[in-house]
């Protein structure tokens, strides 16, 4: 399972999602892909993103099984992960 993490450098809930998404890949082995809206457009046109940004799209097998949007809160998004079945990081 992966991760493509869509975002833009002027998005002010990108900034402050890129610093939770770190403190979740410090605990949590995620293949994470990352994009930029502007820079990597025609890659991202493939995900269609939407008007809210960041974007989180979870892909099993390349199919889309979740997609979170706009600013999450830590906790949160730790369950959504565990629910999806991502374990920690051994110690």
């Amino acid at each position: 399972m992966k991760v493509v993490k869509i975002t833009a450098i002027w998005c002010s809930a990108c900034l402050i999602m890129n610093k939770i998404w770190k403190q979740i890949l410090e605990k949590y082995d995620i293949e994470t892909i990352e994009l930029d809206l502007d820079m990597d457009m025609e890659e991202v046109d493939n995900y269609k993103p939407g008007d809210i940004l960041p974007v989180f799209i979870f892909l099993d097998n390349e199919k889309e099984i979740k997609r979170i949007t706009g600013e999450v809160k830590y906790d949160d998004l730790v369950k959504i992960l565990e629910e999806l079945g991502f374990s920690e990081k051994n110690s």
